[in-house]
Protein backbone atom coordinates (compact mmCIF):
# COMPACT_ATOMS: atom_id res chain seq x y z
CA UNK A 1 0.00 0.00 0.00
CA UNK A 2 1.17 3.82 -0.19
CA UNK A 3 1.80 6.21 2.27
CA UNK A 4 -0.63 8.28 0.97
CA UNK A 5 -3.67 5.32 1.97
CA UNK A 6 -2.77 5.60 5.40
CA UNK A 7 -3.39 9.17 5.85
CA UNK A 8 -6.90 10.77 5.61
CA UNK A 9 -7.47 13.59 2.75
CA UNK A 10 -8.26 15.91 5.12
CA UNK A 11 -5.74 15.91 7.32
CA UNK A 12 -3.17 16.09 4.62
CA UNK A 13 -0.94 19.51 4.42
CA UNK A 14 -0.61 21.48 2.00
CA UNK A 15 1.97 21.31 -0.40
CA UNK A 16 5.50 23.65 0.59
CA UNK A 17 7.64 25.31 -1.31
CA UNK A 18 10.23 22.70 -0.56
CA UNK A 19 7.42 20.18 -2.12
CA UNK A 20 6.94 22.13 -5.12
CA UNK A 21 10.89 22.32 -5.96
CA UNK A 22 10.75 18.66 -5.64
CA UNK A 23 7.62 18.53 -8.33
CA UNK A 24 9.92 20.66 -10.37
CA UNK A 25 13.19 18.79 -9.94
CA UNK A 26 11.02 15.89 -11.06
CA UNK A 27 9.50 17.33 -13.71
CA UNK A 28 12.48 18.65 -15.70
CA UNK A 29 14.31 15.97 -15.02
CA UNK A 30 12.57 13.15 -16.30
CA UNK A 31 10.64 15.58 -18.60
CA UNK A 32 14.57 16.03 -20.46
CA UNK A 33 15.88 12.27 -19.77
CA UNK A 34 13.68 10.57 -22.43
CA UNK A 35 15.64 12.13 -25.45
CA UNK A 36 18.66 12.08 -23.05
CA UNK A 37 18.05 8.26 -23.71
CA UNK A 38 17.60 8.42 -27.19
CA UNK A 39 21.16 9.60 -27.35
CA UNK A 40 22.16 5.95 -25.56
CA UNK A 41 20.52 3.98 -28.30
CA UNK A 42 23.15 2.68 -31.16
CA UNK A 43 26.04 0.07 -30.84
CA UNK A 44 26.00 0.00 -27.19
CA UNK A 45 23.67 -3.11 -25.62
CA UNK A 46 21.10 -1.17 -23.69
CA UNK A 47 22.21 -3.03 -20.25
CA UNK A 48 25.76 -1.78 -20.81
CA UNK A 49 24.44 2.08 -21.17
CA UNK A 50 22.31 1.54 -17.94
CA UNK A 51 24.95 -0.43 -15.88
CA UNK A 52 27.18 2.53 -17.48
CA UNK A 53 24.54 4.95 -16.28
CA UNK A 54 24.28 3.41 -12.37
CA UNK A 55 27.89 2.83 -12.40
CA UNK A 56 28.31 6.70 -12.05
CA UNK A 57 24.74 7.60 -10.26
CA UNK A 58 25.60 5.24 -7.46
CA UNK A 59 29.25 6.33 -7.08
CA UNK A 60 27.88 10.18 -7.07
CA UNK A 61 24.98 8.84 -4.27
CA UNK A 62 27.56 7.19 -2.26
CA UNK A 63 29.44 10.36 -2.54
CA UNK A 64 26.61 12.70 -1.07
CA UNK A 65 25.51 10.05 1.34
CA UNK A 66 29.26 10.11 3.40
CA UNK A 67 29.03 13.94 2.60
CA UNK A 68 26.08 14.47 4.46
CA UNK A 69 26.31 11.60 7.05
CA UNK A 70 23.77 9.60 6.23
CA UNK A 71 24.05 5.88 7.93
CA UNK A 72 24.71 3.40 5.47
CA UNK A 73 25.11 0.45 7.82
CA UNK A 74 21.85 -1.63 7.82
CA UNK A 75 21.26 -5.37 9.01
CA UNK A 76 20.50 -8.22 6.13
CA UNK A 77 16.77 -7.95 5.82
CA UNK A 78 17.14 -3.86 4.86
CA UNK A 79 19.75 -4.79 2.20
CA UNK A 80 17.07 -7.76 1.07
CA UNK A 81 14.77 -4.70 0.50
CA UNK A 82 17.59 -2.03 -1.08
CA UNK A 83 18.03 -5.67 -3.71
CA UNK A 84 14.30 -5.45 -4.59
CA UNK A 85 14.65 -1.73 -5.02
CA UNK A 86 17.66 -2.22 -7.57
CA UNK A 87 16.15 -5.10 -9.16
CA UNK A 88 12.60 -3.21 -10.13
CA UNK A 89 13.65 0.35 -10.26
CA UNK A 90 17.05 0.87 -11.02
CA UNK A 91 17.88 -1.68 -13.88
CA UNK A 92 14.74 -3.55 -14.87
CA UNK A 93 12.58 -0.85 -15.09
CA UNK A 94 15.47 1.23 -17.44
CA UNK A 95 16.59 -1.71 -19.42
CA UNK A 96 13.04 -2.21 -20.82
CA UNK A 97 12.80 1.22 -21.45
CA UNK A 98 16.08 0.97 -23.27
CA UNK A 99 14.89 -1.81 -25.58
CA UNK A 100 11.37 0.13 -26.26
CA UNK A 101 13.24 3.43 -27.36
CA UNK A 102 15.42 1.61 -30.21
CA UNK A 103 11.72 1.69 -31.84
CA UNK A 104 9.44 4.52 -30.32
CA UNK A 105 10.22 8.33 -30.47
CA UNK A 106 11.31 9.62 -27.20
CA UNK A 107 8.06 11.14 -26.03
CA UNK A 108 5.56 8.61 -26.09
CA UNK A 109 7.95 6.36 -24.09
CA UNK A 110 7.04 9.38 -21.28
CA UNK A 111 3.47 8.66 -22.12
CA UNK A 112 3.79 5.31 -21.61
CA UNK A 113 5.52 5.64 -18.16
CA UNK A 114 3.13 7.95 -17.27
CA UNK A 115 0.41 5.01 -16.71
CA UNK A 116 2.27 4.43 -13.47
CA UNK A 117 -0.98 5.47 -11.44
CA UNK A 118 -3.16 3.28 -13.79
CA UNK A 119 -0.92 0.11 -13.33
CA UNK A 120 -1.22 0.70 -9.33
CA UNK A 121 -4.56 0.25 -9.68
CA UNK A 122 -4.37 -2.82 -10.97
CA UNK A 123 -1.63 -3.78 -8.18
CA UNK A 124 -3.63 -2.88 -5.68
CA UNK A 125 -6.39 -4.84 -6.74
CA UNK A 126 -4.14 -8.10 -7.79
CA UNK A 127 -1.87 -7.78 -4.19
CA UNK A 128 -3.97 -6.10 -1.31
CA UNK A 129 -7.56 -7.15 -2.65
CA UNK A 130 -8.31 -3.49 -2.91
CA UNK A 131 -11.82 -2.91 -4.81
CA UNK A 132 -11.38 0.44 -6.79
CA UNK A 133 -13.92 2.85 -7.00
CA UNK A 134 -16.36 3.65 -10.22
CA UNK A 135 -13.93 6.60 -10.62
CA UNK A 136 -10.91 4.72 -10.78
CA UNK A 137 -11.87 2.06 -13.02
CA UNK A 138 -12.97 4.98 -15.65
CA UNK A 139 -10.11 6.86 -15.19
CA UNK A 140 -8.18 2.92 -16.00
CA UNK A 141 -10.17 3.05 -19.13
CA UNK A 142 -9.65 6.47 -20.37
CA UNK A 143 -5.97 6.49 -19.69
CA UNK A 144 -5.58 3.43 -21.70
CA UNK A 145 -7.56 4.42 -24.54
CA UNK A 146 -5.56 7.20 -24.78
CA UNK A 147 -2.48 4.76 -24.64
CA UNK A 148 -4.10 3.44 -28.18
CA UNK A 149 -5.32 6.38 -29.50
CA UNK A 150 -1.58 7.48 -29.47
CA UNK A 151 0.00 4.58 -30.38
CA UNK A 152 -2.36 4.33 -33.18
CA UNK A 153 -0.44 6.31 -35.70
CA UNK A 154 2.52 4.52 -34.80
CA UNK A 155 1.75 0.86 -34.91
CA UNK A 156 -0.95 1.38 -38.00
CA UNK A 157 0.17 3.75 -40.05
CA UNK A 158 0.51 1.54 -42.83
CA UNK A 159 0.18 -2.04 -41.51
CA UNK A 160 0.92 -3.31 -38.02
CA UNK A 161 4.50 -1.86 -37.36
CA UNK A 162 5.70 -4.77 -35.11
CA UNK A 163 9.06 -2.74 -33.83
CA UNK A 164 6.42 -0.43 -32.67
CA UNK A 165 4.49 -2.76 -30.73
CA UNK A 166 7.58 -4.34 -29.25
CA UNK A 167 8.61 -1.24 -28.19
CA UNK A 168 5.60 -0.82 -26.47
CA UNK A 169 5.50 -3.98 -24.54
CA UNK A 170 8.88 -2.98 -23.99
CA UNK A 171 7.82 0.05 -21.82
CA UNK A 172 4.41 -1.61 -20.37
CA UNK A 173 6.71 -3.85 -18.80
CA UNK A 174 9.21 -1.52 -17.98
CA UNK A 175 6.47 0.86 -16.39
CA UNK A 176 5.38 -2.52 -13.89
CA UNK A 177 8.52 -2.85 -12.76
CA UNK A 178 8.70 0.51 -11.45
CA UNK A 179 4.98 0.43 -10.19
CA UNK A 180 6.16 -2.73 -8.26
CA UNK A 181 9.62 -0.38 -7.06
CA UNK A 182 7.31 2.28 -6.16
CA UNK A 183 4.90 0.27 -3.95
CA UNK A 184 8.39 -1.38 -1.99
CA UNK A 185 9.97 2.08 -1.45
CA UNK A 186 6.57 3.50 0.18
CA UNK A 187 7.08 0.06 2.37
CA UNK A 188 10.57 1.21 2.77
CA UNK A 189 10.02 4.74 3.93
CA UNK A 190 6.90 3.70 6.13
CA UNK A 191 9.28 1.01 7.74
CA UNK A 192 11.84 4.76 8.68
CA UNK A 193 14.37 3.66 6.11
CA UNK A 194 15.45 6.98 4.61
CA UNK A 195 15.26 7.86 1.26
CA UNK A 196 18.48 8.47 0.50
CA UNK A 197 20.25 5.15 1.92
CA UNK A 198 17.73 3.20 0.00
CA UNK A 199 18.53 5.12 -3.02
CA UNK A 200 22.19 4.73 -2.74
CA UNK A 201 22.28 0.91 -2.08
CA UNK A 202 19.33 0.26 -4.69
CA UNK A 203 21.83 2.03 -7.03
CA UNK A 204 24.37 0.24 -6.37
CA UNK A 205 22.94 -3.28 -6.04
CA UNK A 206 21.02 -2.30 -9.82
CA UNK A 207 24.44 -1.84 -10.94
CA UNK A 208 25.56 -4.78 -9.89
CA UNK A 209 22.14 -6.80 -11.33
CA UNK A 210 22.85 -5.47 -14.32
CA UNK A 211 26.97 -5.75 -14.66
CA UNK A 212 25.94 -9.71 -13.94
CA UNK A 213 23.41 -9.32 -16.67
CA UNK A 214 25.59 -8.14 -19.03
CA UNK A 215 28.35 -10.24 -18.39
CA UNK A 216 26.21 -13.83 -18.85
CA UNK A 217 24.81 -12.60 -21.89
CA UNK A 218 28.35 -11.85 -23.06
CA UNK A 219 28.25 -7.97 -23.71
CA UNK A 220 30.98 -5.54 -24.06
CA UNK A 221 31.66 -3.26 -21.69
CA UNK A 222 33.11 -0.67 -24.11
CA UNK A 223 31.10 2.36 -24.97
CA UNK A 224 31.24 5.09 -27.66
CA UNK A 225 33.28 8.18 -27.05
CA UNK A 226 30.99 10.43 -28.51
CA UNK A 227 29.76 13.66 -27.51
CA UNK A 228 26.14 12.74 -28.01
CA UNK A 229 27.01 9.56 -25.84
CA UNK A 230 28.94 11.27 -23.24
CA UNK A 231 26.63 14.06 -22.78
CA UNK A 232 23.81 11.85 -22.57
CA UNK A 233 25.38 9.74 -20.50
CA UNK A 234 26.40 12.30 -17.72
CA UNK A 235 22.65 13.75 -17.94
CA UNK A 236 20.99 10.60 -17.09
CA UNK A 237 23.41 9.24 -14.12
CA UNK A 238 23.37 12.58 -12.20
CA UNK A 239 20.30 14.82 -13.38
CA UNK A 240 17.68 11.69 -14.69
CA UNK A 241 19.09 9.32 -11.75
CA UNK A 242 20.03 11.13 -8.57
CA UNK A 243 18.60 14.66 -8.93
CA UNK A 244 15.36 13.41 -9.86
CA UNK A 245 15.03 10.09 -8.45
CA UNK A 246 15.82 11.32 -5.07
CA UNK A 247 13.24 14.04 -6.04
CA UNK A 248 10.52 11.86 -6.44
CA UNK A 249 11.21 9.37 -3.74
CA UNK A 250 11.50 12.08 -0.83
CA UNK A 251 8.46 13.90 -2.41
CA UNK A 252 6.99 10.15 -2.51
CA UNK A 253 7.16 10.15 1.77
CA UNK A 254 6.50 13.54 2.34
CA UNK A 255 2.82 14.03 0.48
CA UNK A 256 2.43 10.53 -0.46
CA UNK A 257 1.80 8.54 -3.97
CA UNK A 258 -1.86 10.58 -4.71
CA UNK A 259 -0.20 14.14 -4.82
CA UNK A 260 3.65 13.08 -5.67
CA UNK A 261 2.31 11.12 -9.14
CA UNK A 262 1.18 14.55 -10.17
CA UNK A 263 3.83 15.08 -11.68
CA UNK A 264 4.07 12.06 -13.75
CA UNK A 265 1.01 14.48 -15.44
CA UNK A 266 2.57 16.88 -16.24
CA UNK A 267 6.22 15.33 -17.37
CA UNK A 268 5.00 13.86 -20.56
CA UNK A 269 4.43 17.05 -21.90
CA UNK A 270 7.37 18.50 -21.62
CA UNK A 271 8.88 14.92 -23.00
CA UNK A 272 6.46 15.41 -26.43
CA UNK A 273 7.46 19.09 -26.95
CA UNK A 274 11.16 18.07 -26.44
CA UNK A 275 10.26 15.21 -29.52
CA UNK A 276 8.70 17.82 -31.22
CA UNK A 277 11.80 19.98 -31.36
CA UNK A 278 14.32 17.46 -31.52
CA UNK A 279 12.63 14.33 -33.13
CA UNK A 280 9.95 16.06 -35.41
CA UNK A 281 7.52 14.15 -33.90
CA UNK A 282 4.10 14.12 -35.71
CA UNK A 283 0.98 15.68 -34.35
CA UNK A 284 -1.94 13.70 -35.24
CA UNK A 285 -5.63 14.32 -34.07
CA UNK A 286 -5.72 10.71 -32.76
CA UNK A 287 -2.30 11.75 -31.09
CA UNK A 288 -3.87 15.01 -29.56
CA UNK A 289 -6.91 12.92 -28.38
CA UNK A 290 -4.75 10.17 -27.08
CA UNK A 291 -2.48 12.44 -24.65
CA UNK A 292 -5.26 14.44 -23.26
CA UNK A 293 -7.27 11.48 -22.92
CA UNK A 294 -3.94 9.71 -20.48
CA UNK A 295 -3.68 13.13 -18.70
CA UNK A 296 -7.19 12.97 -17.97
CA UNK A 297 -7.24 9.39 -17.11
CA UNK A 298 -4.07 10.39 -14.57
CA UNK A 299 -6.05 12.88 -12.95
CA UNK A 300 -8.97 11.51 -12.30
CA UNK A 301 -7.06 8.03 -10.75
CA UNK A 302 -5.21 10.69 -8.50
CA UNK A 303 -8.55 11.93 -7.83
CA UNK A 304 -9.93 9.15 -6.59
CA UNK A 305 -7.62 8.29 -3.89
Amino acid sequence: MSLSATIPVSQRPDLSAADYGLYGATIFAWGFSWIAMKGQIGSVPPEVSVFWRFVLASAVMFAWSHWRGHNLRFPLADHLRFIGLGALIFSTNFTLFYYGAASLPSGLLAVVFSLASVLNLFLSMVLFGQRPSGVALLAGVIGFSGIALMFKPQIMATGIDYDALRGLVFCALGTLSFCFGNMLSASNQKKGLGVTPATTWGMLYGTLLLGAFAALKGSSFAIETTPAYLGSLAYLAIIASVVAFGSYLTLLGRIGSAKAGYATVIFPVVALTVSTVFENYQWTTSAMIGLACVMCGNILMLRSR
